[in-house]
């Protein structure tokens, strides 16, 4: 489970860093707005998205930092924040944990997946009729990374609603479905160079990676024919290479010709 401990040591490591404070820290803010180094504007190019439509005013300073989270993610990791920085990524995941070894049995609720872009162009809009950032004022990835990094308990409280949420209503609800943060690093992220290749000459169709990715509709050529996952929805989880007996799929900074065959 190599990529599932190298998540939780980066996003530990994120909250320490955030969390150090002093004359030495390396990272102070939040996920929001931070700064590395006492140089480097670090900012989410969502949040600052929202801030800009509230106010129609922008701070070079965070119009820097945007742009630089933007390239990032945008260039070379995708959506990769939502599996390796967010917060709430080990909540989802701990409450899936729990269902599956429980056995429980969720309500049945079908949210379709493109409703986090609704919410996405809602939050966008509401910002600007508003003149507050529409999101980013109710954020619960805000509250829970905010809370632990400053020590206060509100985030506990948010922390058990959306694990009840993912244990007893809907598998994934919240990140797959819900959350417009990982709308708008799916849409800025469709052309990254980080993708999941796919080889299909070694894959054997056991379909265990479908089983454990969190968007298995990004994974529609298993079994079927070698390429690459070409959607921005896929998160980088590194979850479908893990339990990939037959080294089928792997991480590849190339996206090969779709019809190419892999021996």
């Amino acid at each position: 489970m190599r990529y599932l401990l190298a998540r939780r040591v980066v996003q530990a490591g994120i909250l320490a860093l955030f969390a150090w404070s002093g004359a030495h820290a390396i990272l102070k803010g939040n996920l929001s707005a931070s700064m590395l180094f006492d140089r480097v504007p670090l900012s989410d190019p969502f949040a600052v998205l929202q801030v800009y439509l509230a106010s129609l005013q922008i701070n070079l300073e965070a119009l820097l930092g945007a742009l630089f989270i933007l390239v990032l993610y945008g260039l070379f990791l995708g959506r990769a924040f939502c599996a390796w920085v967010c917060p709430i990524n080990p909540i989802v995941d701990s409450a899936a944990w729990v269902r599956r070894k429980l056995g429980l049995t969720r309500v049945s609720v079908s949210v379709p997946k493109h409703t986090r872009y609704i919410l996405l162009a809602l939050s966008l809009i509401l910002s600007f009729v508003l003149s507050l950032p529409a999101f980013e004022s109710v954020s619960y990835i805000g509250i829970v990374q905010r809370g632990i990094i400053f020590g206060t308990s509100a985030w506990v409280g948010v922390a058990l609603l959306l694990f009840g949420i993912d244990t007893f209503i809907g598998d994934k609800l919240i990140c797959s479905h819900l959350c417009p943060l990982g709308g708008f690093y799916a849409l800025s992220g469709r052309y990254a160079l980080l993708k999941v290749q796919h080889h299909a000459m070694r894959c054997t169709k056991c379909d265990l990676c479908l089983e454990v990715c969190p968007e298995a509709q990004v994974l529609w050529m298993v079994g079927l024919q070698s390429a690459a996952v070409n959607s921005g929805e896929c998160t980088r989880c590194g979850r479908c290479i893990e339990v990939c007996e037959d080294d089928a799929l792997n991480f590849s900074l190339l996206d090969f010709n779709s019809k190419r065959n892999f021996g």
